[in-house]
């Protein structure tokens, strides 16, 4: 997705292989979450997230704080942290990811250009640009 300017916003990626072990927690937010039943699988509803990891404490991985959006098989985090980013999803055969990571300097995002990163998503959240990218993510529906 590209907005009318060209800048990308999110892609959509299918017939990923994934695999990941969670050897490392980190502080997190939900910033925004929806639960997507058009595309339930047996055992299993994905959701949109608009999640970060790390605080101004505890970075976030690879050290730096990290805010993304997209579409996770995963449940909800439980507790004060979590592993990393996990935006994959069953898109048969294999899985897919759609979503992008948050860039202040790509996301149009309101209030001053100083304020740290986590706080900037937290803004980006409430703008018109996220609810249209919100928006496009969560219209997804399996062909057919």
């Amino acid at each position: 997705m590209t907005t009318g300017d060209g800048r990308l916003m999110a892609t959509l990626r299918t017939n990923m292989a994934t695999g990941s072990t969670c050897i490392e927690k980190y502080p997190y937010a939900v910033l925004d979450s929806q639960e997507m039943p058009q595309l339930a699988q047996p055992g299993w509803v994905p959701r949109y997230m608009f999640e970060t990891r790390g605080n101004a404490i505890a970075p976030g991985p690879p050290d730096t704080p990290a805010a993304a959006y997209g579409i996770t098989a995963l449940p909800l985090p439980e507790g004060d942290s979590t592993c990393y980013m996990f935006h994959f999803f069953l898109w048969p055969p294999n899985s897919a990811m759609f979503g992008a990571f948050y860039d202040p300097e790509n996301n149009l995002t309101p209030g001053d250009p100083s304020l740290p990163y986590l706080e900037k998503a937290r803004l980006y959240a409430g703008t018109a640009e996220y609810s249209a990218i919100k928006r496009m993510i969560t219209s997804l529906r399996p062909a057919g």
